[in-house]
């Protein structure tokens, strides 16, 4: 059975964040569905444009599947204000932390982690990255300029020129590196 990703959307989301990790890990075979915080499926993005959803997080809650049992990872795209309005949101917060106990993935690049995961205190203790100077909002986890850090069972990026790399260890987590190089591999990355 190939594993379950969920990747968060909201208003002002940064495209490249989003598109990529889809896209990558569909061609790893992983099943990914994409989830709209709020109750339009069409969501504008950062840079104008407009993408639609797989479903929305309330219509994966009242069937059940907005719960950590139902996936092996959950990605978070940055942008803003689309960081901002994945923080507003109590159902992500309470998905976030649900999975983070499970000792599920949780990914997140760009403003994410520092706008969403440390609000919710999964940074803390944790050596994590984000977008230049977004750092400064976080206290209690341990900064790396790096492009891409795997801590536990958290990932996070710089933005959206590390998206690819993002993406890769993201399969990577999930099914092994020499699957993450492979996709790597067949888009030249």
């Amino acid at each position: 059975m190939a594993k379950k990703v969920l990747v968060l959307l909201a208003n002002g989301f940064e495209e490249v964040e989003a598109v990529t990790p889809v896209d990558y890990l569909r061609r790893a075979g992983l099943e990914v569905i994409s989830a709209a915080i709020g109750g339009s499926l069409a969501l504008r993005g950062a840079r104008g444009i407009t993408i639609n959803a797989d479903v929305t997080l309330g219509e994966l809650a009242g069937k059940g599947k907005a719960a950590a049992a139902s996936w092996d990872a959950v990605i978070l795209p940055g942008g803003m204000p689309g960081a901002s309005n994945l923080a507003a949101s109590r159902e992500t917060g309470a998905l976030l932390r649900e999975m983070a106990a499970a000792g599920k993935w949780v990914c997140a690049i760009c403003a994410s982690p520092a706008v969403v995961l440390a609000p919710l205190g999964l940074l803390s203790g944790k050596k994590f990255t984000c977008y230049p100077g977004m750092e400064e909002k976080v206290r209690g986890g341990k900064w790396s300029g790096d492009r891409v850090v795997v801590d536990g069972n958290i990932i996070t990026s710089r933005g959206a020129g590390t998206a690819g790399a993002f993406a890769v260890a993201v399969i990577g987590g999930l099914l092994g590196e020499a699957e993450g190089k492979k996709v790597a591999e067949s888009v030249l990355l």
